[in-house]
C-alpha cells in the first residue's frame, strides 16, 4: 500500500477530469473505484485490474446503477446513512443483488448531495488511514461535480422549454418536434404519454432535488422530459425498449407515490396518465387527457380515487360531455328529484342508500356494509325507494341513468 502523510492532500492537485480522478483515488487506495452522480449515474469508473462484483460491472455496462441495487440499498437503510454522515461508512456484502464488501461516501455540497464515491475491497479493508484519505478524495470530487451540474442545469433548461412548447401546441408536427429532440441528443421513444403528479403544497428546491432522484434512478419507464411547475411534475415516458408490459406506466405511478412517502417523507400525491400515443403530435393531447384524469379524481374520489389512467375511467371520461348536453336540454331527473324530496321532508337517507347501492354494483352485502346498517333494514330502503320513486331496480337501464344522473348531479 502507498502510504501518504495525513497532512499531506495526495489530491490537491489538478486533474483535468473526474476520469484522471477516480484513477487517482484508486491508485492512492488500492482498489477498484467508482464515481456516481446524486441520482446514481456513472459518471467516472477506476481502470484498476483484478476481481470485481456483478454490481459494479453492471453499473459500467449500464452507465448507471441498476434499480434493484438502489432499492435494496434503500430498505438497508444505507443510502440514507450516506446522506446523513459526514464519513465513509462501510457497507458489507449484498448476496441477492451481487454487492461485495464496500466503503462509500457521499459528495456534499451546501446545497445537498452531489454524488458518491464507492470504493469496492476485494483482499482488504480501508485502514482508517485510508478513510481520511477518501474524504479528502470527496472534498477534491466536489469541485468537479459542481462543474458537472452547472452544465446538467444548463441543458435541463432547453428540455424544460422543448416540453412546454410540445405540451401548450406551440410544436404540433410530429416531424417537427422529433428533430428537435434529436437536436438535444435525445433518442427519440414512442409510444409515449404525459404523467402528472400533483402534490399537495409547492414542490421546494429538496422536493425538486428527490424528485429529479426518483424520475432519474427509475428503470420501469424511460423518461425523455420532465418539468416542475408549481405543485405539479409532469413527465413525457416511454415503455422500456422490447417491453410490452402495458401496466408499467400505472406501476410507476403507484411505485413514485409509495416511494416518495416512504423514503423523503413525501405523501398527499396524486398521479395520473394520459394515453399512450405512437406520435409526438398527440402528446398535448395525452397531456389534457392526464389533466382530466386529476380533475375528476379529485371530484369522485371514492369513486375513481385508485384510478390513474384515461383508459382507467370508463364512464366517467364523458361526464363533462353528459353535463352539457343535461345543462342545454335543462333536463333533471324525477325520480333523483322525488328522493331528494322526500329525504328532506323526512330526515332520511333514501338518495345515498341508492348511490352506495349503486357504486356497490347492487351488491346488497357489500353495500349494507359500507352504510354501517344490516342487510335487511338496507332491503327495506330500497323497497321503499321503488315505491316513491316508482323505478325498477332491475332494469339496467334504469339503473344505468340513475347512477350517471347522481354523479353529472354532483358535478354540479
Amino acid at each position: 500500500m502507498n502510504h501518504y502523510p495525513l497532512n499531506k492532500d495526495p489530491f490537491k492537485e489538478t486533474f483535468g477530469s473526474l476520469e484522471n480522478l477516480v484513477d487517482k483515488i484508486s491508485d492512492v487506495l488500492q482498489c477498484p473505484v467508482t464515481i456516481e452522480d446524486a441520482n446514481h449515474r456513472l459518471l467516472a469508473y477506476s481502470s484498476h485490474e483484478g476481481q470485481s462484483d456483478k454490481a459494479r460491472v453492471d453499473t459500467i455496462i449500464a452507465r448507471r446503477v441498476p434499480e434493484k441495487v438502489i432499492n435494496s440499498l434503500w430498505r438497508a437503510g444505507i443510502i440514507p446513512k450516506l446522506n446523513q454522515s459526514n464519513d465513509p461508512v462501510r457497507i458489507s456484502e449484498i448476496n441477492d443483488i451481487g454487492l461485495g464488501d464496500r466503503v462509500a461516501t457521499a459528495i456534499v455540497s451546501k446545497n445537498g448531495i452531489l454524488g458518491y464515491i464507492w470504493v469496492l475491497e476485494i483482499d482488504k479493508r480501508l485502514s482508517e488511514e485510508q478513510f481520511s484519505l477518501l474524504k479528502q478524495a470527496a472534498q477534491t470530487a466536489k469541485n468537479q461535480l459542481l462543474q458537472v451540474q452547472v452544465r446538467k442545469k444548463k441543458k435541463q433548461e432547453g428540455h424544460q422549454e422543448l416540453f412546454w412548447q410540445i405540451l401548450t401546441g406551440h410544436l404540433k408536427s410530429h416531424e417537427e418536434i422529433k428533430e428537435k429532440i434529436e437536436q438535444f441528443g435525445l433518442p427519440p421513444s414512442l409510444p409515449a404519454s404525459v404523467i402528472i403528479f400533483q402534490f399537495k403544497d409547492e414542490i421546494t428546491p429538496k422536493i425538486e432535488s428527490h424528485i429529479s432522484y426518483m424520475v432519474t434512478t427509475t428503470q420501469q419507464l424511460r423518461i425523455t422530459f420532465f418539468v416542475i411547475s408549481r405543485h405539479e411534475l409532469i413527465l413525457l415516458g416511454s415503455p422500456l425498449q422490447g417491453s410490452e408490459d402495458k401496466s408499467a406506466t400505472v406501476n410507476f405511478i403507484e411505485d413514485f407515490i409509495s416511494q416518495m412517502g416512504k423514503r423523503f417523507k413525501v405523501n398527499n400525491i396524486q398521479g395520473a396518465c394520459g394515453s399512450s400515443y405512437d406520435t409526438y403530435e398527440k402528446v398535448e393531447k395525452s397531456y389534457h387527457e392526464a389533466i382530466t384524469v386529476l380533475n375528476i379524481k379529485n371530484q369522485f374520489p371514492q369513486e375513481v380515487g385508485d384510478t390513474y389512467s384515461y383508459q382507467q375511467l370508463g364512464i366517467y371520461r364523458y361526464l363533462e360531455v353528459l353535463l352539457k348536453k343535461k345543462q342545454e336540454d335543462g333536463y333533471e331527473n324525477a325520480t333523483l328529484k322525488k328522493l331528494g324530496e322526500y329525504d328532506g321532508i323526512n330526515k332520511t337517507q333514501l338518495l345515498e342508500t341508492l348511490e352506495i347501492y349503486l357504486n356497490n354494483d347492487s351488491n346488497v352485502n357489500d353495500a349494507a356494509k359500507e352504510l354501517h346498517i344490516h342487510t335487511n333494514t338496507l332491503i327495506y330502503r330500497l323497497k321503499r325507494i321503488v315505491e316513491i320513486a316508482d323505478i325498477d331496480l332491475k332494469n339496467p337501464n334504469q339503473k344505468m341513468t340513475l347512477y350517471l344522473d347522481i354523479k353529472l348531479n354532483k358535478l354540479i
